[in-house]
Formats: C-alpha cells, sequence, structure tokens
C-alpha cells in the first residue's frame, strides 16, 4: 500500500543536501532556488568527453588547472580499446592527466567505474559534494554524499575551481517494510520509477533530489546505489540516502581522508513526501522502452532470450555479482545466449577471483570485461543483432541502447538476468534454488 502525505507547510531546518551545498558554497545555510557558487570537493571527468573539455580550455588558451589535486580522471566507457577512437581517447587522458599533473587519474585496469569504486575505496565519502560530467554521480547519494552533473561546463569547473548552481528543492520518498527474499534492490527502483510515471508517487523530479527515507538499514551500499538508477533515469538531479552505521562504518574503514556526515533536519521542509511500503513486492522486469514501464517478471516470462548483461553503475557490486553467481553455479547459459558480466571495480574483480566466483561465471559460459560501464555504454561492446532480445542490469531500456532499434531490450535484477541467462527466456529469479559452493 502506498500513503501520500502532505508537503511540510513551514519552512523549518535543512536537508542534508542543502547542508552539502551549504558547505561547499560557503554559507551557514542555503534554501531552495538560491544561486550561488560552489567549490566542490572534487571535479570527475569520464574519458568519452574529456577530448571535448579538454580542446574548450585550449581555445580558451588555458594550459593549467584552477586545483588539478581534486581533478578524478576516469577511464570507464571506452575500456577495451575495440576501436582506433577508443585508443585515442585513452592517449587523450594520459596526457591530460600528465600535462594537468591531476590529483587522481585511474587509466584501464586502475580502478573502475567511476560512479562505482570512488565510494567501494573511500575517495568520495560521506558529506562530499562533487561536480561530474555525468549524470549517474547520482550514485554518490548512496554514500550519503552529494554529486551533481555539468556537461560541458567541466571545463569552467576546471579552469576556476567553482561553478554556479541554483539549490534544488528535495522529495523524501520513505520506505515502510523489507524486501522479501529473493526480490533485489534493483527491483524495487524499477518499480518506484513506475510509480512516479504513472503519477502514483506524485513527484515532479526536474531539477530535484530524491531523498529516502524510512527502513533503510536493509539496503547495504550496493543495494543503495542500485535505487539510486530510477530517480535519475527519470529526471532527478541529486539522490541521497542519510548514511547508516554500516555505511559510515565502512566509509571509516576505507577513507582516503577526513569526512563530516550528515542528517537531514527533523524539521526540514520538502516540496513532496510519499511513503511506500515494500513489503509485498515481487521481482520486476522492466518491458522494452524505458525503466518506468516495470511489470512483475510473470508478466515477461517466456520471452525467449539471446543477450544478457549483468553489470553498470546500477548493479555491479560485489553484493550484485555475488548474487547472480549463486543462482549460475553448477549451471550452463542456454545455447544461443551470450552473457557478459562486468564488474563495477577492478577491486571487486579481484574479490570475484579469490572467492572463486570468477569461476564461476566462466564455468556457467558468462563473458567476463573488464570492470567499468561494459555494454551500458550504448554497446561499445557486447552489442546486439537486429530482432534480438535481451535482458540486463543497464541504467537503461530507451530503443536503440544496444544497437539496432527493433532489438527489445528488458531489464531486471542480477538474479532474473542470470536465471533468464540459464533458461534462456525470461525467468523469475525464486524458481531457482541457490546452490552454495561444494
Amino acid at each position: 500500500m502506498a500513503e501520500l502525505q502532505s508537503p511540510t507547510s513551514s519552512r523549518g531546518g535543512l536537508t542534508g543536501p542543502e547542508k552539502i551545498l551549504a558547505r561547499a558554497c560557503g554559507q551557514r545555510q542555503v534554501r531552495p532556488g538560491d544561486i550561488l557558487i560552489a567549490r566542490p570537493d572534487l571535479a570527475m571527468v569520464h574519458d568519452n568527453v574529456l577530448p571535448g573539455i579538454r580542446k574548450t580550455l585550449e581555445d580558451l588558451g588555458i594550459d593549467a588547472l584552477a586545483e588539478p589535486e581534486k581533478v578524478v580522471l576516469v577511464t570507464d566507457h571506452e575500456v577495451l580499446y575495440g576501436s582506433p577512437r577508443a585508443a585515442l581517447y585513452g592517449a587523450i587522458g594520459r596526457q591530460a592527466a600528465r600535462e594537468w599533473k591531476v590529483g587522481h587519474f585511474f587509466d584501464v585496469g586502475r580502478g573502475g567505474h567511476g560512479h562505482v569504486f570512488p565510494m567501494e575505496t573511500g575517495l568520495v565519502r560521506p558529506g562530499m559534494f562533487y561536480f561530474d560530467n555525468d549524470r549517474h554521480c547520482t550514485n554518490a547519494g548512496a554514500i550519503g554524499a552529494l554529486g551533481f552533473r555539468v556537461g560541458m561546463e567541466m571545463a569552467r569547473v576546471l579552469a576556476t575551481g567553482s561553478n554556479w548552481l541554483m539549490v534544488p528543492e528535495s522529495l523524501r520518498l520513505t520506505i515502510q517494510g523489507r524486501l522479501a527474499t529473493g526480490v533485489h534492490a534493483r527491483d524495487l527502483g524499477n518499480h518506484i520509477g513506475a510509480l512516479i510515471r504513472q503519477g502514483v508517487i506524485p513527484f515532479d523530479l526536474d531539477y530535484r533530489i530524491v531523498e529516502f527515507a524510512g527502513d533503510l538499514d536493509q539496503f547495504d551500499l550496493a543495494a543503495r546505489t542500485s535505487l539510486c538508477t530510477a530517480p535519475t533515469e527519470l529526471g532527478a538531479y541529486g539522490v541521497f540516502f542519510p548514511p547508516s552505521d554500516a555505511i559510515l562504518a565502512h566509509a571509516q574503514s576505507c577513507a582516503q581522508g577526513p569526512f563530516e556526515p550528515v542528517w537531514s533536519d527533523t524539521d526540514a521542509r520538502y516540496a513532496a513526501e510519499f511513503t511506500l511500503d515494500i513489503s509485498d513486492l515481487e521481482p520486476q522486469v522492466s518491458l522494452p522502452g524505458g525503466l518506468h514501464q516495470s511489470v512483475p517478471v510473470s508478466a515477461a516470462e517466456g520471452v525467449q532470450i539471446q543477450h544478457a548483461f549483468i553489470g553498470s553503475c546500477g548493479s555491479s557490486m560485489y553484493p550484485d555479482l555475488a548474487g547472480a553467481a549463486a543462482m549460475l553455479r553448477g549451471r550452463r547459459i542456454a545455447e544461443g545466449v551470450r552473457l557478459f558480466v562486468v564488474p563495477g571495480s577492478e577491486q571487486t574483480h579481484r574479490r570475484l577471483a579469490a572467492d572463486g566466483l570468477l569461476q564461476v561465471f566462466i564455468e556457467a559460459g558468462a563473458v567476463v570485461l573488464p570492470a567499468g560501464c561494459g555494454p551500458c555504454n550504448d554497446a561499445v561492446v557486447g552489442p546486439l543483432a537486429a530482432g534480438e532480445v535481451s535482458i540486463s542490469t543497464a541504467t537503461n531500456n530507451n530503443h536503440g541502447r544496444f544497437g539496432p532499434k527493433d532489438a527489445r531490450l528488458f531489464l531486471g535484477s542480477p538474479e532474473t538476468v542470470a536465471a533468464s541467462a540459464v533458461r534462456g527466456q525470461i525467468t523469475d529469479p525464486r524458481h531457482f534454488s541457490v546452490r552454495s559452493p561444494s
């Protein structure tokens, strides 16, 4: 059951994101609509846009960055160098890192997905604020930080160490109940996307931050990262989770510097609020055309597939891949199906190898690709042929995302994708018994 609540009428205190922005802008407090100049803790640039940003700076005659120690260059979109363009992007990245003297450069094989490994390794920590050229920097909300996309305005950030912003309004989504066995956070995320698009959750996401509240201790960092995906794809400018004790313990264990977590005041104001009971949620599958077209897996069960992919910045952390490996252990992928597995980080890749899960994927017949975006980057690797059908954990399934526009793309949880790859058709993962190591 879902319950609509009236937004708080008085101005009240500050939300967690407002506190983060106040600190970044050098203010005691900020309010939605304020236009301010922010100095970020980090500025993250991904390999696929670095050449354009570099040219912009060169055209302006700028050859030195304002605060190079804060700059993070990440190779995650074009990892395999499957084209001359990819090799060129890699060369430009190495040259830029050297000439700009950047503080954090992660070349191929050094980090992984820029929206994943910085939270795992303590580079992005609770309470931090950073600018990014890519919209999925909203993943930072999983650890209680805040990332804002600035696109090609990243050139201004690199040149000046700052950029303007308008403080967004916040929307609070309170989770009530616990997910049932066999239901993944990604199922919940896609379901939330459907409820927002249907108007059941009456959120206008345009330039707003979605803050999760309620029964959140059940969600680890991987689950929270998965839950950032749907609001982002539907237009949210930010996502925020109040950090739990477990999240803070993780952050403390790997922090590369000091951090100051924040929580929303009890009297903080939200543009809208909604409470969602998740106790009866079933595994979900998003039908072709958008993750918001989420339905119970039974509505798509039996659809034949030829392609499967587990990864992306929404579902590539160790718990995601461990869940998929448990479904694949002792089984083989169906004839005529190819399954691509892409760890979100080199750290996860190494852990999979150490725990024997990498061998599970290999023995099942999966193709394990280097850490990064994998096929989710518009299928620069692992595309489909015309008319083929895919199920994946990609961030979206818009027509043409994996190549041909007549290919049919479904989305599901890592467990659903793994079970479907074994059966050769979309399958409810609850039909599979999980096989423990022998």
